[in-house]
């Protein structure tokens, strides 16, 4: 099983890259997970046709009850990818954090993955901040590999270079390793050069790179990913090959 936890900075484009790559997965012919780790629970908008799907920590609040099966917290999107959202709590009250961990725990409750015997589970997770419930998913048991995503923006590669720290820290507990690097074009002066750079100051490699594209804009905006939309564009192609290879790590 290929289990990927991918973070960044907060709009640096996690959740495309992630529902784009589950789609890629997906027309793999693999059985996928997304789990979508960020307060707004928005990752798996995409492979659900626009269409937003109830959060874990809502349905919590929400209800008396524990949900009883999987199909009460999660929908089925494109290519028959297993779609959850975390959320978080209401506004101003309690840790978004403490959320990610309470959904963890449910999950296993209902035995998740041995019940779906997934392929490839993906969590999209905020990468702002990489302590507590935001490091949930690298913990033992959950993801093998982290991802970075990043632009060669300061602000985003200042944000990578907090998450890869982060990971270091906790590798003499048993936690996820990070992978590498995705580079989500901005179109900024040198981008490729930048993190370039960062990639070899700290012993990454940059694992594929996603061109600024309106064709990703234009299609989410019919609430698709643009595998699912079109999987011969240029870009599609891209999220097809980055797939490819991730798969191909595993079988090493």
């Amino acid at each position: 099983m290929l289990k990927l936890a991918i973070y960044g900075k907060g709009g640096i484009g996690k959740s495309t890259v992630t529902s784009n790559l589950a789609a890629a997965f997906a027309t793999m012919g693999l059985k996928v997970i997304q789990i979508g780790c960020d307060p707004k629970a928005d990752s798996t908008i995409n492979l659900l046709g626009g269409e937003p799907l109830q959060p874990v920590m809502t349905y919590l609040r929400e209800n008396d009850e524990d949900p009883e099966k999987i199909e009460d917290i999660s929908k089925v999107g494109f290519g028959n990818v297993l779609c959850i959202e975390t959320g978080g709590p209401t506004p101003g009250l309690g840790c978004a954090g403490r959320g990610i961990i309470a959904t963890f725990q449910l999950l296993e409750d209902l035995k998740l993955f041995e019940k779906e015997k997934p392929d490839v589970v993906l969590y999209d997770v905020l990468g702002d901040v990489v302590c507590g419930g935001f490091a949930a998913p690298i913990r033992e048991g959950y993801a093998d590999k982290v991802i970075i995503v990043t632009s060669g923006e300061k602000m985003a590669l200042y944000a990578a270079n907090n998450i890869n720290q982060a990971v270091k820290n906790f590798e003499d507990r048993g936690y996820a390793t990070v992978e590498g690097i995705i580079l989500n074009h901005r179109n900024i002066e040198d981008e490729t050069k930048k993190v370039q750079a960062f990639a070899d100051e700290n012993g990454l490699k940059i694992l594929g790179e996603i061109p600024r594209s309106n064709e990703i804009n234009r299609y989410e905006d019919e609430g698709k990913t643009v595998v699912e939309a079109d999987k011969t564009l240029p870009v599609s192609q891209c999220f097809i090959d980055l797939a490819s290879k991730l798969v191909e790590s595993v079988a090493e």
